[in-house]
């Protein structure tokens, strides 16, 4: 019979996590105490402030689009006055309430639908940069004779733009946000059907073709076999 997972130590990490969708709470609530966090929920920015009122949190999950004050609403007020870590979760399509979160000093997002162990990654991620223990936010990288700026989305050879697509873009941002280190190719699909997975790999295939010398042995985007991707940024 399989063991129920330990409860949390008194001492881990305190999450809040705000949605207005009470499946996506409870999923949540679950998954992350399960993986070692306290976590809190909060349906709506009002109890979200009742809850930042009693308790001290280590990081927020906060949904962008929420009845009434949203999520990006919720975050420019408690930046004004905290430093606390805070993750954003977004519709896949709404880049602008990205750049909109980052603007506002937001310290990641993860589009919706995701995949929970992807959440996990990014909290992990966030936590360790906010206790010194990684570099600050990178903001771009350079991998031979490329330059990718990661908020803008760009990539140039020797200054000269080469066009990516969108998914594409979205990719290379995931991956040289943490350039050397190994990204799961769940964090790339967004969910872990083996149909997604493939559709990664045919994705990669193809920034491969833009940026390597020969894409069937590359020098940047490398595959670890049965676990993801990594870039092989310049140092």
């Amino acid at each position: 019979m399989a063991r129920a997972p330990s409860p949390p130590a008194d001492d881990a990490p305190h999450l809040l996590v705000v949605d207005d969708d009470l499946r996506i709470r409870e999923l949540l609530s679950r998954y992350l105490a399960d993986h070692g966090y306290r976590v809190t929920t909060a349906g709506n920015a009002a109890e979200a402030r009742a809850r930042l009122g009693a308790f001290a949190f280590d990081l927020l999950v906060l949904d962008v689009m929420m009845p009434g004050e949203n999520g990006l609403d919720l975050a420019k007020s408690i930046r004004d006055g905290s430093e606390v870590p805070i993750l954003m979760l977004t519709a896949r399509a709404e880049t602008n309430d990205r750049i909109a979160g980052l603007e506002l000093g937001v310290d990641d997002y993860v589009p919706k639908p995701f995949e929970p162990r992807e959440l996990l990654l990014r909290i992990g991620n966030v936590l360790r940069r906010s206790a010194g223990d990684v570099p600050e936010v990178i903001v771009s990288v350079e991998f031979g004779e490329f330059h990718f700026h990661l908020e803008s989305g760009e990539l140039t050879r020797g200054g000269e733009r080469v066009r990516i697509t969108d998914r594409e873009r979205e990719i290379l941002r995931v991956l040289a946000a943490s350039p050397g280190e190994i990204v799961p190719r769940a964090a790339l699909t967004g969910r872990g059907s083996a149909a997604n997975d493939r559709a990664v790999d045919v994705q990669i295939n193809r920034l491969r073709r833009k940026i390597e010398r020969d894409p069937t042995d590359p020098d940047y985007l490398r595959t670890v076999r049965g676990v993801g991707y990594f870039l092989a940024a310049t140092p």
